[in-house]
């Protein structure tokens, strides 16, 4: 198997996971009660960590080696995507997540978490999107 098979395996599984956290986990957070949604989201976050945090790191890697190696438009491309991936999801989500898990949230958290997750969904469908065209 190829880095360029690989990468885009994890591509097409993180644009799944997130067109599923934008459609349905999210939006679906906004039907809890402030009280069910802090006993919830407490081990929801413990569990989608195991998803996710394997994901972005494969994808982080995958990308670095990539970059590494070869250095052309679609690894460029991947790795400012992917950096700008990084960076909303540990100064935007998290601390929205931190503030529901520490029971504080944030005025309409609920709807700023689907509101400002559109800009993922882009991005990691996009990033898909590139991976098959290079591919093919």
């Amino acid at each position: 198997m190829t880095l360029e098979i690989l990468r885009l395996m994890i591509d097409a599984g993180f644009m799944v996971l997130i067109w599923a956290v934008q459609l349905v986990i999210y939006p679906s957070f906004g039907y809890y009660s402030k009280a069910n949604l802090l006993i919830w989201h407490k081990s929801y976050t413990k569990r989608v960590t195991f998803i996710v945090l394997p994901l972005m790191l494969s994808q982080l890697i995958l990308g670095v080696i990539q970059l590494w190696t070869l250095q052309n438009w679609y690894t460029l491309l991947s790795m400012v995507i992917i950096i700008s991936l990084w960076l909303l999801t540990f100064l935007v989500f998290v601390p929205l997540h931190q503030s529901i898990d520490n029971n504080t949230p944030v005025e309409n958290v609920c709807e700023k978490l689907v509101a400002k997750n559109w800009t993922r969904t882009v991005l990691w469908t996009l990033l898909f999107v590139v991976s098959v065209v290079y591919i093919t």
